[in-house]
């Protein structure tokens, strides 16, 4: 049942054989549509979901064997990529797969990536990918400053990006944590691992990816946080509760010119305020969309982005949280409600056409129910939210789901799966039979 072939194993081709892992020359890459050219995913559920309304055929390579988007719909070829640890191996299995997949097609075919360490991984070894793949993506320095947090402020200020201002641990003078007698804005230098890390579990509450803090000297006498002080870096606290979160998704060309882009509202965040989204939507703002081309050439952005916005309710102003130079779950949101990122992304790096869409008309948000609730009785408990007023932020319009869809229901029949799987574990029972079943019919779906 296993081969290897490079460090690539296939999992869940869409044949009439058993979905098993095998080795990459005896996968049949070639009953890919010769006129669909895919895209080599390195990435989740809501990135081959936005890729599937496109109707782009997506090769989905993970390490993660529980990963949603293997057992999705819009995933045709699933390939099971050796473990981050085994970072060589990986690099070789990645590099196997373009190289096959151009033999296929004639020509390279586009890689799309989600994270912050698939993006990492190519820029270690973009010369060796780029023989294989089709990517655009921005210079290293700019990379390496987006990627590395700590290094960010210093790059937004040198590229008049309108940041925050940062303090510092050290000293009692103006630009010092002891000087500020407002809220502090804490956050890490760095994200690899972020969830299993013991920074993210000790001081971010394992969600959350900053914190506010009352003023400066709340975080000098926090003794938790003088131990990790290196690892952290610290900001001025712009005022205004989650609806002052905006972010602007675009994809842009060599030149920095955005070809197309929407913008975006958090509704709710868990931790409330900075944490991971939990309700959003998309939100035109002719005055964002103005301000954030202009910022994207002057950043150095290329190809996918997503600039993270505050707006301050005193004066309107706009402050940039964060850039990332990446696909995001809401390319997801942005293609149900008719803008598609990824078609974009897919058409000029394969043709170079820029192909845009109709001005959004937002009709559908995205919502990570878990999280939201989650969210929801942060608020309540702060008195900034009612039961009444929760359910009604749900019932005004459709949604999606982070997991969930009647449309691609699979991910969440395994997810459940999975668990119980565990659970039983826990309690001495066996439901393989159940298991493997529901995987040998998915194998057989079409």
């Amino acid at each position: 049942m296993h081969g290897s072939h490079s460090g690539v194993a296939i999992v869940g081709l869409r044949s009439d054989n058993d979905p098993t892992m095998t080795d990459l020359h005896d996968v049949p890459l070639h009953r890919l549509d010769p006129a669909r050219i895919p895209v080599v995913l390195l990435g989740g559920l809501n990135l081959v979901r936005a890729l599937g309304l496109a109707g782009i055929p997506a090769v989905v390579a993970t390490s993660d064997h529980e990963e949603p988007a293997l057992d999705s719909r819009y995933c045709t070829v699933a390939v099971t990529l050796p473990p981050p640890h085994q970072h060589d191996a990986r690099v070789d299995a990645i590099a196997a797969l373009g190289e096959r997949l151009a033999g296929i097609f004639g020509r390279r075919v586009p890689l799309m990536y989600g994270s912050d360490d698939a993006l990492e991984l190519i820029y270690a070894h973009r010369e060796r990918l780029a023989r294989h793949f089709l990517f655009l993506v921005a210079d290293r320095e700019v990379a390496e400053s987006l990627i590395a947090k700590d290094r960010f402020q210093a790059f937004a200020e040198s590229r008049g990006l309108p940041v925050p201002r940062a303090l510092a641990w050290d000293g009692a003078g103006p630009g010092s944590l002891a000087a500020c007698k407002g809220p502090v804005v804490m956050k890490p230098r760095a994200k690899r691992d972020w969830h299993q890390s013991m920074l993210c579990q000790r001081l971010f509450g394992g969600d959350g990816k900053a914190v506010v803090l009352e003023n400066g000297r709340a975080a000098l006498g926090n003794a938790d946080i003088a131990r990790f002080h290196d690892q952290l870096t610290f900001q001025e606290c712009i005022p205004g509760d989650d609806t002052c979160l905006w972010s602007y998704h675009g994809f842009a060309d060599e030149e920095g010119i955005v070809i197309e882009a929407f913008t975006g509202r958090k509704i709710r965040t868990y931790p409330a305020g900075m944490g991971e989204s939990a309700y959003i939507e998309l939100a035109p703002d002719p005055g964002l969309d103005a301000v954030a081309r202009e910022l994207v050439p002057r950043a150095g952005l290329r190809g996918p982005f997503k600039i993270d916005f505050k707006r301050d309710p005193r004066d309107g102003r706009w402050y940039v949280l964060e850039i990332n130079a990446r696909y995001t779950l809401w390319q997801y949101v942005g293609a149900a409600n008719g803008v598609n990122l990824m078609r974009t992304a897919y058409d000029y790096l394969l043709h170079r056409e820029r192909t845009r869409f109709p001005a959004a008309v937002p009709s559908v948000r995205w919502i990570d129910f878990s999280l939201d609730r989650r969210a929801y009785r942060q608020l309540r408990a702060e008195g900034k939210l009612s039961t009444i007023g929760w359910l009604a932020s749900l019932v005004v319009s459709r949604k999606l789901y982070n997991l969930f869809s009647w449309r691609d229901p699979l991910p969440f029949v395994q997810r459940a799966l999975f668990r119980l799987v565990r659970l039983s574990r826990r309690v001495g029972v066996a439901p393989a039979r159940i298991f493997r079943r529901v995987r040998q019919w998915r194998s057989t779906a079409s």
